[in-house]
């Protein structure tokens, strides 16, 4: 007999209705979970992979900015003028600091830091990490680091070092600390921060004294700079500026030695200077380079550019004469001499040996205002030379046309008034008369090294102000200047050499200081083959005259000059020359 089926309960009767619904729905959820674990394993978005990471490394990994190692600067001669050295930063992660109070008292002994300023944030800071100095030297991050305490942290931070102390540092600049890392400033640290400057990337580090850190890959280095700038050279004129600084009672001055053939610039020094390694501690008015950044009016020195520029015109030649009188008017002002005498018939050696400002403003005059500013502006005054150093300013020439031009300046222009310059401008220009007529731009690199590869730098061509015939021609006045207008202060025995001094005013706003001036000195040598140029300035020497109180300097660096430069006499090289000539003939 067959089982009478039961009736099903109220309960059984909706379980059964809703069952189907239940297993559609788990399947439905079943389904999309797979799809999600698939969308979740294929390629996501990188700013949803950067945001997990962020959540993931928040409380044990900080990321750093990790600058590649700067370039060194060598000399001419390999020595090396400013390298790397490593100083330390150090810093806690509080979380891992088991006992903070004996830490911090730890701590406070060797970074000489209050230990309740430490033990507050390593107790109170929701930070992963927090620094406590920077940067302390290697002795102190070695101590640190033999605390052996688990939290705190000793990295390495790059530091720029200058192992030769204060030499050459107004043309090295210096480095500082901004928010990338280190910068240069000033000079060829400035100039070159590109070369130099490793790039910087991004690691990240961890706060875990015993994680195992990710392969570092190497970092991209700066390039290396070889200078123009020779070590011994640079000594010298340091010594002698601080000599004649202190003899002369001098609040200033400067000294740049240059080869007129090439532009090279073998030694600048400047007074007052500062020291590299220790930036803070000097005055923020001598951080810059006096050679390059300051103009002054420089005298009588500018008669040579003037005499040199009415050659090349035709306006007057070797033997042109005038007659000197005591006082001439051009454009209101009166024109005098330094003697205020008057001096009869001049020839124009004459002009430069007794340094008449009567006759230079004669024959400023007589070339025209546009002819004698055109030549000034060939002899590159009034622009920068453009050599490569952070910091150089383009001097003041005012011509016709400029609101402050007046008809007085091309009297005064042609003797050094009226007119500023660099004292690098004024070496620049008088260079082309001794480089045949042919004006050569300072530099102070010639080499940068990339790695393995070596670019040599070509000297540069600024323009040719005169002839060869000219330039010849004013040389030779200039050696007659020296022997019979310097009072024999700038000679030295066996040498010709081929010269002008200055006693240049001071401006104000008001006039002429008193009583004060920049004597100065430019000359080159040997005069018929000039390997060197030299041109030295002291801002208010007690002994007023340039031909007293740079004459000598520059002799004095000379006779040293042709040992370190190995510069036969003249005797011996015109011999050599003429043993030479005989055996090509």
């Amino acid at each position: 007999m067959a089982a009478i089926a039961q009736p099903l309960s109220p309960q059984q009767q909706a379980l059964r209705r809703r069952l189907p619904v239940v297993v559609t729905f788990l399947v439905l959820a079943s389904f999309a979970l797979l799809i999600r674990l698939i969308w979740f394993q294929s390629p996501q978005d990188p700013r949803v992979i950067s945001y997990l990471e962020t959540v993931r490394d928040a409380n044990y990994r900080r990321l750093q900015r990790l600058p590649g190692e700067r370039g060194n600067i060598y000399d001419r001669d390999g020595q090396p003028l400013a390298v790397n050295s490593l100083e330390y930063e150090v810093g806690v992660s509080p979380s891992l600091i088991s006992q903070p109070r004996d830490a911090a008292l730890a701590l406070s002994t060797i970074l000489n830091i209050d230990h309740l300023e430490i033990y507050d944030r390593i107790e109170n800071s929701s930070a992963p990490y927090e620094q406590l100095a920077r940067p302390v030297s290697a002795e102190v991050g070695q101590q640190v680091a033999e605390l052996d305490i688990l939290g705190v942290v000793v990295n390495p931070i790059q530091r720029r070092y200058y192992p030769q102390g204060t030499l050459a540092a107004q043309v090295l600049g210096f480095v500082a600390e901004d928010a990338n890392g280190l910068r240069g400033y000033y000079g060829v640290e400035g100039y070159y921060e590109d070369q130099l400057a490793g790039r910087i990337r991004a690691e990240e580090i961890s706060n875990i004294p015993f994680d195992i850190p990710n392969d570092q890959d190497v970092n991209d280095r700066g390039s290396d700079l070889v200078l123009t700038i020779d070590r011994e050279i640079q000594y010298l004129i340091e010594s002698e500026l601080s000599l004649a600084i202190n003899a002369e009672g001098a609040d200033g001055g400067t000294i740049i030695v240059m080869d007129p053939r090439n532009g090279d610039i073998l030694g600048m020094v400047s007074y007052p200077s500062f020291d590299p390694n220790n930036v803070n501690a000097s005055n923020p008015d001598d951080l810059s380079n006096p050679a390059v950044s300051d103009q002054y009016e420089p005298g009588s020195v500018m008669k040579v550019v003037t005499v040199a520029s009415a050659l090349q015109t035709g306006t007057i030649t070797p033997s042109w004469t005038y007659n000197d009188v005591a006082q001439i008017q051009i454009g209101g002002i009166d024109i005098v001499n330094w003697d205020r005498a008057s001096h009869g018939v001049i020839d124009t050696t004459q002009l430069l040996v007794q340094s008449l400002n009567v006759g230079a403003a004669t024959v400023s005059t007589a070339m025209g205002a546009s002819s004698f500013f055109e030549m000034m502006q060939q002899f590159g005054f009034g622009r920068p030379t453009g050599v490569d150093m952070q910091g150089e300013v383009g001097g003041t020439l005012y011509v016709p046309g400029d609101s402050n031009y007046s008809d007085s300046l091309l009297a005064t222009v042609a003797f050094g008034q009226g007119i500023a310059c660099t004292p690098l401008q004024m070496l620049t220009s008088v260079n082309a008369i001794a480089n045949g007529g042919l004006m050569m731009q300072p530099r102070v690199v010639s080499q940068i090294v990339d790695g393995g590869v070596v670019i040599d730098l070509q000297p540069t061509v600024l323009g040719r102000p005169t002839s060869a015939q000219v330039a010849e021609t004013v040389t030779g006045m200039m050696v007659q200047v020296v022997r019979d207008g310097v009072d024999n202060n700038a000679t030295i025995p066996g040498y010709t050499i081929a010269g002008k001094t200055g006693t240049a005013q001071i401006p104000t706003p008001v006039g002429y200081e008193a009583e004060t001036s920049i004597a100065s000195f430019i000359g080159f040598f040997p005069a018929d083959d000039p390997q060197v140029s030299i041109i030295i300035t002291l801002n208010r020497p007690a002994g007023y005259w340039g031909s007293a109180v740079a004459a000598p300097v520059f002799a004095r660096i000379a006779e040293r000059l042709v040992i370190l430069m190995g510069i036969a006499p003249d005797s011996v090289r015109q011999s050599l020359q003429g043993d030479g000539n005989m055996a090509s003939g």
